[in-house]
Formats: structure tokens, C-alpha cells, sequence
């Protein structure tokens, strides 16, 4: 039966050194949740705590109100998927689906029957009698993510699963993990450095960074709404400008930045303080050569070919800035442009220091 994962006020330390720093995460039943982030961010620590590989400094891990904190990994009942996926060599296919139900006292007849299914389940039933050492990389894993569910853990948890696999691989293996973890309704930790995986592949992600978590929410509203400048920066806001209002009048507002003054509509933008930050990636900025469009004063470096568009350097009274403009109309290097805000492409944030 799948079961909620509850991570409240987990802190982690080796030795002196801070690797997760009061961390609380909810993972409802059914749900595919990833741990996003740059290498020592603390997801894989994350990991290996709910895991058991690790023991927490403070705080608690429990799954579906089971308390796991201090429980051996063997009494956690947990499926795990490796980055190189651990299968025993000398073992068949089927043998290494089967491994699990052994441990846990199934019978021969059962065990076939079980590994059969789940190997039918994933493609690889003509494969079953061969060794690891025959089968391609994407082959391997489809092995150990059958060998993972056939047990029906109450918890399934990914590490790297697919940082092994060529690209086009990777994209197919990842549709197939979301179906059948959808399809076994199992509740799931997926753990990757890969942005555009973990978006396709989740109901909600954690991204981390330096042991915190920084935002956990839906794919769609992590990539238009996030928290904080980090949480742009990763998810690709090229640009964030710093801005100051200086009137209201209705729901528009006048801000400025370095002189320059800038009008946008609260209608368009949402909510907007009297500090904030404009996070624009490079297509939230158009490129105009209207002298009286309501935009920012730039003059354009480097052109680049980007296929559907061009992308411009450019320079302003705030500083550089990313920007991409039309393909109909290339422009030179040089040129005095006005950048236009495009509000579905833009996020008002608080400055950090304010939160």
C-alpha cells in the first residue's frame, strides 16, 4: 500500500561541516517528488537518510506515520534505483528481478511468476534469461526498476537512475518510470542534477542548495513563480534588475534603476512592492527599435543564431543584459534598442535580503 513520506527539521552534519540544514519535506501518498540541485546540494544526503545509509543529526523521517529515523535500511522496506544499477553479474534477469522476493520468503514458483510479470511489464520478458553483461545500459536499468517495484515497496526512491544513458535514452526511460510509477500508484523520490528531468518526470520538486531547500512546488509554477534569485537563476531568468518605485498612479507603477525609469502595470505584472527585483529570461525582453516604446535603454553587443530567434548581448544603465529578438529583422551590433518587459515571460521578486 503506498504511503506518505514525512521528513520534519532533518539536520545532517559530517564532522563539523553542515550538509542538510533543517530540512522539512511532505510527500503525499502517490506522489513523484524530485530533489533538484547542483552536486553538494544535499538531495543525495537527503537520500540516504530516508534510506538509512545515513543517520540524521536532528529531526525525524517517517513513512505513512512509521517512525524510520533510527530503523536499519533493511527494516525500511524501501525500493531503491541506483545510477549503476547494482545488478549481480553471475545472476540472470530474471534471477535479479526475483532477488528481492527471495529475501522476503516468497516461494520458487511465486517468485517466477512475479518477476515474470514485472519483466512483461517493462519488456523484457524475452531477455530473461540472460546475464546483466548482455544487455545495453538502457536494458540494465529497466532490470533494476523492475527488480525495485516487483517487491511493491510502500516507498521507491531513484538515485541519478539515468545519468548513465545517452540523451535520447534518457528522455524514453524517463516517460517509462513516470507511467509505471504511475501506474503502481507508488510513492516516489527521484533524485537528479537534471532540471529538464526532474520537470517532466514530477508531480512536485524540492530544488536545494547548501542543505536548504529553497522552493517546493509544481513544475509549471517553480519555472514562472520563483521564491527567491536563486531559484531564477536556476530555472533560467538570465536577467534580474533591481528596481525602486518611485509613484503609483492606479495600477501603475513608475520604478526606476540606475536613472533610468521604467512604467509597468500591476494588471499585467501582479503585485508590486516598492523594492523589487525584475526576473526576465531572455525572452521576457523584447527587442525594439520604437524610440518611444515604454522599455529599458540598451545598445546591443553580440548577435547570436539561435534557430527561432536571435539572442543579443546587450548593455545598459543596469547593467548586461540577454535578450532575444526577432529573426525576421536581424539587427547590428551597436544598435540603441528598448528592451520591453513581456509580462507572462517575467517574475516580481522580493529583494532577498528583504525575506
Amino acid at each position: 500500500m503506498t504511503q506518505p513520506l514525512d521528513i520534519h527539521a532533518v539536520s545532517a552534519h559530517y564532522g563539523t561541516t553542515k550538509v542538510l540544514e533543517d530540512l522539512s519535506l511532505s510527500v503525499q501518498a502517490g506522489e513523484l517528488v524530485s530533489l533538484l540541485g547542483a552536486s553538494g546540494c544535499g538531495k543525495t544526503t537527503t537520500l540516504r537518510l530516508i534510506a538509512g545509509f545515513l543517520s540524521p543529526t536532528s529531526g525525524s523521517i517517517k513513512l505513512g506515520g512509521r517512525d524510520l529515523t533510527r530503523l536499519p535500511t533493511h527494516k525500511r522496506d524501501i525500493g531503491l534505483v541506483f545510477q549503476n544499477y547494482a545488478l549481480f553479474p553471475h545472476l540472470s534477469v530474471l534471477d535479479n528481478v526475483a532477488f528481492g522476493l527471495k529475501q522476503r520468503g516468497l516461494g520458487a514458483s511465486d517468485r517466477r511468476k512475479s518477476a515474470l510479470a514485472m519483466l512483461e511489464r517493462v519488456g523484457l520478458a524475452p531477455l530473461a534469461e540472460r546475464t546483466p553483461g548482455a544487455l545495453s545500459g538502457g536494458q540494465k536499468q529497466r532490470v533494476a526498476l523492475a527488480r525495485a517495484l516487483v517487491i511493491e515497496p510502500p516507498l521507491l526512491m531513484f538515485d541519478e537512475p539515468l545519468s548513465n544513458l545517452d540523451a535520447k535514452l534518457r528522455v524514453e526511460m524517463r516517460v517509462e518510470i513516470r507511467q509505471l510509477q504511475r501506474a503502481n500508484g507508488t510513492t516516489s523520490v527521484y533524485v537528479t542534477h537534471d532540471q529538464e528531468e526532474a520537470f517532466s518526470i514530477s508531480d512536485r520538486v524540492a530544488i536545494m542548495n547548501a542543505g536548504r531547500l529553497m522552493q517546493f512546488d509544481r513544475p509549471e509554477v517553480l519555472y514562472r513563480q520563483p521564491a527567491n534569485t536563486f531559484v531564477a537563476s536556476f530555472v533560467g531568468f538570465e536577467n534580474i534588475i533591481p528596481f525602486t518605485v518611485v509613484g503609483r498612479e492606479g495600477e501603475t507603477v513608475t520604478a526606476e534603476t540606475a536613472g533610468m525609469r521604467l512604467r509597468l502595470s500591476q494588471n499585467a505584472f501582479g503585485a508590486i512592492p516598492d523594492t523589487f527585483l525584475l526576473a526576465t529570461r531572455a525572452d521576457g525582453l523584447m527587442v525594439s527599435t520604437d524610440p518611444a516604446a515604454e522599455g529599458i535603454p540598451a545598445q546591443l553587443g553580440l548577435r547570436t543564431y539561435l534557430g527561432r530567434a536571435y539572442q543579443y548581448q546587450c548593455e545598459t544603465a543596469a547593467g548586461h543584459l540577454v535578450a532575444n529578438g526577432s529573426l525576421t529583422a536581424p539587427l547590428d551590433p551597436g544598435t540603441g534598442v528598448k528592451l520591453v518587459p513581456v509580462p507572462e515571460q517575467c517574475s516580481i521578486l522580493m529583494p532577498d535580503e528583504a525575506r
